[in-house]
């Protein structure tokens, strides 16, 4: 029998506080799962293969669609605050009691708010292509990027736009994840709504505005953490991953080279690699 992979996980359900939540399950092995949380408006195919079956081959890893987002039922959040409780009420739900988590973009907005109101939820904890609440720079985005990221229809240009340098080489390997995150031709997930879309830019928005004090927050998250980012984030900037990983007591920072947003996609086996050493 073969392996279940992200291209053959079916897609689950759990239900809590009247939320039908959809998710996938796949891997094993490690001391807890692994639980990771998607970018603005991405649902759970998403996420490269290459990078979740990489993942999978030395733990248990979970994907899981927000509240109203994709497969999943019930109010889409309109806080950040508000979409991680929704998370922690999932992994209640599934009768986690200690996870590592990974949050990409908005998702490590979430990831962040979870190990600082749950900390003994999080063992570990991954940031990938994100930034701190209130910093420099997060009060939304640039416009060519809104423009491209708000996209009703998105489309694979839209993508490489936003998620990969805008050099010769980061595009190639940005076309190379269209191809792999294409691939799925059975049980896809649903796309995002145009209202979930607008709910999470709203909570984009909160969580950006200025506020300096709000960067001592970071100083509260305990758990080792790993912060993953290209050398030329677009969307969020890459100085405020070297801000978080300057201000959280026991963080490490990996900058990939020659890469934007979804550094993470650009080099899968190199990011599962340095994630799974992190995560031991």
């Amino acid at each position: 029998m073969s392996a279940v992979t992200h291209h053959t996980a079916p897609t689950q359900f759990v239900e809590a506080d009247g939320v039908r939540y959809a998710y996938r399950r796949l891997g094993s092995g490690g001391e807890v799962p692994l639980v990771m949380l998607q970018h603005f408006t991405g649902n759970l195919d998403n996420w490269d293969p290459a990078l979740v079956d990489a993942l999978a081959a030395e733990r248990e890893v979970i994907l899981v669609d927000y509240p109203g987002v994709a497969s999943s039922t019930g109010p889409f959040a309109t806080t950040i605050a508000q979409m991680a409780q929704q998370i922690i009420t999932f992994t209640a739900a599934l009768g986690l009691e200690r996870i590592d988590l990974l949050g990409f973009s908005i998702g490590g907005f979430a990831a962040q708010d979870i190990a600082l109101v749950r900390p003994r939820l999080v063992r570990r904890l991954v940031l990938a292509g994100t930034g701190p609440k209130g910093a420099p720079g997060m009060h939304g985005w640039r416009k060519d990027i809104e423009t491209h990221a708000r996209a009703e229809v998105p489309t694979g240009e839209d993508l490489l736009y936003i998620f990969f340098a805008h050099t010769e080489t980061s595009q190639a390997k940005g076309v190379e994840f269209l191809g792999r995150f294409t691939a799925r031709t059975e049980g896809r997930d649903v796309p995002s709504s145009i209202a979930s879309r607008d709910a999470q830019y709203d909570a984009v928005l909160k969580w950006g505005i200025p506020d300096h004090s709000a960067l001592q927050r970071l100083t509260g998250i305990q758990c080792p953490t790993l912060i993953i980012q290209g050398d030329d984030d677009l969307m969020i900037p890459t100085k405020n991953s070297y801000l978080m990983a300057g201000l959280i007591p026991d963080a490490q920072i990996r900058i990939y080279p020659d890469a934007a947003h979804a550094s993470l996609f650009q080099y899968p086996a190199e990011a599962a690699k340095d994630v799974n050493a992190f995560l031991g």
